[in-house]
């Protein structure tokens, strides 16, 4: 047996099922000299940027596809589905996309007529029923009977009918096993999650779990002396992954084009709102230097092509407006000229002296981040403007992984174990919910025998799910957009809060393929600022907004000196509470260096002090060099901005 291709593999992201993880399946595929590996989750493609990643990395090609519930004759088949081309992955996931549609969060269910009309794909087919139903849409190039092998009795009758139906339609078999972890040392884990999974204790598993540890990543000499009968269907598992020549590289993906007005370019419209805004910002006068940086950043725009990014950042920020809605842009972007014009953000960058590359730069080539703040009363309204106005195929939320912490792993995996609820309870309360590692000495504090077997299982096996995903839930507040149906991206599925739909990916995936995220976020500061703004109105016959808020307010000064600052965003931290009275900020840019310099870089960098003093007159002002002085200046030679370090960067060092 010279090699052969693992096509049906489930990761620890098809849900309490898959016992490694992604980038362990492929580094156990590439230790064994194979020269593929199939990532085939259930019901998605979950793991399968991470498995890119790595694969990358390893020079590994990757097959993508996934196991999908097929119901047919009314029964629920597993079916192996497999890319082979860029239409065959769109179609793979809109067909996924409807199965999770019709279901609760986390389940899916296509109805067999719905593969009928799916292009370029393989699908291996695990029983009669579905070979049949399979051969009569795509005929037998397309299909094949999936022979799964695991030293298990049952299987053999099973294979037996499943081959003579494949003989009597002229389709050719493909001998797999079912890989849930690339490792046998794995399987008790595994069985821990099915039964988590299934609601069992393990005593009382049953058929819950597998029969033995024959679901690993095996060698190629392995396998075949499970197919010395048929070794012609290992070697079609290599044909098959040679004619799947999809990857996730050739994913092209388009920002949404935003409604133009007749005769109008996205880059030409995106400057006509700028300097419109910019005219507004300036009272009709657009300063040389802040026109010299729009102009800057509009040529990086159009050169990255990212013009329709901004044009929907500055639709939503007028809806908010349209609504009166509070929103404020925040992070990086308040380092743009463009964001402030168009109201983004309500700092002036170039009066701050704020690097723009900090935010966007040509060598690095990144999707803006653009984190929108929203009244969080209200942030539920502007994201359901975002799914009307795109569509709900063309707007999706990016999701967020829940993961196994110390706390639940125990509580999990001990219900599972059959140990006492209360001891388990109190066990869970000793731990903390940040903690990574396991300290078996706290089971004994919570009265448990460290020493018994199932206390030393408990240990074992809750150290080893740590990190593992438990089940999706929602980004807070990200969205993906796409000029294409994002269904053809990435499946999308029902959320557990009603109205809203997720992709599969998180933002970590969404990032490391360069996909653009919209972040509508819920900040309650800024429902308090607009029922201030309310009763300002109301009472004081004041008509204020964020931009024209008097930043250099005496008597507010004197109570933030004193530390008076519960509730006040930003500053109300205890840290924050005990450094106000010590650097006694006076004005607006002091606080912006109160609310930097009480940060671990800071602090760890040992710029506390040193800038304390020089504020107080207790220690000169100097710069390691004249050049400096520019960039060192407002921080009295101190260095404590993430812009003051890039920019010492590109002058020192000659970085560009």
């Amino acid at each position: 047996m010279g090699t052969y291709v693992p096509l049906w593999v489930k990761s620890n992201h098809s849900f309490l099922e898959g016992a490694s993880f992604p980038e362990e399946l492929v580094e156990r595929a590439h230790a064994l000299g194979l020269p593929a590996v199939a990532i085939t989750d259930r019901d998605g493609v979950y793991g399968l940027v991470r498995a890119q990643m790595r694969a990358k990395e390893l020079g590994v090609r990757i097959v993508t596809g996934a196991q999908l519930m097929v119901e047919l004759e009314g029964h629920a088949q597993r079916v192996v589905a497999l890319a082979k081309t860029r239409r065959g992955y769109a179609d793979l996931c809109r067909v996924l996309s409807l199965g999770h549609a019709r279901c609760e969060k986390g389940t899916s269910l296509i109805h067999g007529e719905e593969l009928a009309p799916l292009h370029d794909l393989f699908f291996l087919a695990a029983s009669p029923e579905a070979l049949r139903t399979l051969h009569a849409s795509h005929g037998p190039s397309s299909v094949f009977a999936l022979c799964a092998r695991h030293l298990s009795d049952h299987e053999k009758p099973k294979e037996k009918v499943l081959r003579s139906v494949a003989k009597e339609l002229s389709v050719q078999t493909v001998g797999v096993n079912e890989v849930l972890y690339h490792d046998k040392l794995r399987r008790p884990l595994q069985d821990v999650l099915a039964c988590i999974r299934g609601g069992k204790v393990l005593s009382e598993a049953g058929h819950t779990i597998y029969a033995n540890a024959e679901h690993d990543l095996k060698p190629a000499q392995e396998l075949g002396r499970l197919f010395a009968d048929d070794p012609a269907c290992l070697r079609r598992t290599v044909e098959i992954a040679e004619q799947c020549t999809f990857s996730l590289d050739d994913l092209r993906y388009r920002y949404p084009e935003e409604n133009l007005p007749s005769g109008h370019s996205e880059q030409g419209w995106l400057r006509d709102l700028t300097f419109r805004g910019a005219r507004k910002r300036y009272r009709g006068k657009v300063p040389s230097d802040v026109r010299t940086q729009i102009e800057r950043e509009l040529q990086i725009i159009r050169k990255l092509d990212y013009g329709g990014y901004f044009l929907t950042m500055y639709e939503i920020v007028q809806y908010c407006r349209q609504q009166n809605i509070l929103c404020q842009g925040r992070g990086s972007a308040a380092n743009s000229a463009v964001c402030f014009c168009l109201g983004i953000t309500a700092i002036d960058p170039v009066r701050m002296d704020l690097l723009f590359e900090r935010f966007l730069s040509v060598e690095r080539a990144e999707p803006p981040d653009i984190d929108l703040d929203i009244e969080h009363e209200r942030r539920e309204e502007v994201i359901q403007h975002v799914y009307e106005k795109y569509g709900r195929r063309h707007a999706a939320m990016v999701a967020n992984i829940i993961r196994y912490r110390i706390r639940s792993a125990v509580r999990d995996v001990g219900k599972v174990l059959g140990l006492a609820r209360t001891d388990l309870e109190t066990a869970t309360r000793l731990l903390r919910h940040r903690d990574d590692t396991f300290n078996p000495e706290l089971l004994r504090e919570a009265g448990l025998d460290k020493d018994a077997p199932a206390t030393r299982q408990l240990w074992s096996l809750a150290t080893q799910v740590l990190d593992f995903p438990r089940h999706l839930s929602i980004h807070p507040g990200g969205f993906l957009l796409g000029h294409r149906p994002v269904d053809e991206i990435v499946p999308i599925e029902q959320a557990s809060m009603e109205a809203r739909t997720v992709i599969q990916w998180d933002k970590y995936d969404v990032d490391n393929l360069a996909l653009f995220k919209v972040d509508l976020l819920g900040l309650g500061a800024l429902s308090c600022i607009h029922r201030a703004f309310d009763l300002l109105r109301a009472h004081k016959g004041q008509d204020l907004e964020i931009a024209t808020v008097p930043a250099e307010d005496k008597a507010t000064y004197e109570m933030v000196s004193k530390g008076d600052t519960v509730g006040v965003f930003q500053i109300e931290s205890r840290a924050q509470m005990a450094m106000l009275p010590r650097l006694q900020p006076s004005t607006f840019y002091d606080l912006v260096i109160e609310v930097a310099i009480v940060r671990p870089g800071p602090i760890q960098g040992d710029m506390v002090h040193p800038y304390l003093r020089r504020r107080k007159g207790e220690e000169e002002v100097d710069y390691p060099h004249p050049k400096l002085e520019r960039i060192l200046k407002k921080t009295l030679g101190v260095p404590i901005f993430q812009e003051q370090v890039m920019k010492l960067a590109v002058e020192a060092a000659g970085y560009t």
